[in-house]
């Protein structure tokens, strides 16, 4: 099994990237110090769970990237877009319901 901080690590800065902030920005949005960014994106110390659970959270980093590294989606499309539904409420999930039927049904013909 790989360096768990070091897996952590690299989503917590390869997600962050993606979102395009920087590790002081990623800090103030979560109200953090910058060094706790830094420390974690370069593996060192042991984050407690009220430090690493808002990171986590904001920067949706889905759980088995962290807790499964090994097992690497062969699907990362479908990832993502679970995750992005993942933010919708149950009245946005029920409005594209449909909407998504429809898609699926044009893509599939």
């Amino acid at each position: 099994m790989q360096d768990i901080k070091q897996v952590l690590a690299d989503a917590v800065r390869e997600s962050r990237t993606k979102l395009g902030l920087s590790q002081e920005k990623l800090a103030e949005h979560l109200g953090l110090d910058t060094r706790t960014i830094l420390n974690i994106e370069a593996g060192r110390g042991n984050p407690k769970f009220e430090i690493l659970y808002p990171i986590v959270t904001y920067l949706k980093i889905p759980a088995d990237t962290i807790f499964y590294p090994d097992s690497k989606s062969e699907q990362p499309n479908l990832q993502r877009l679970l995750t992005t539904l993942k933010d919708c409420t149950d009245q946005e999930a029920d409005a594209l319901l449909p909407m998504v039927r429809y898609m699926l049904d044009l893509l599939r013909k």
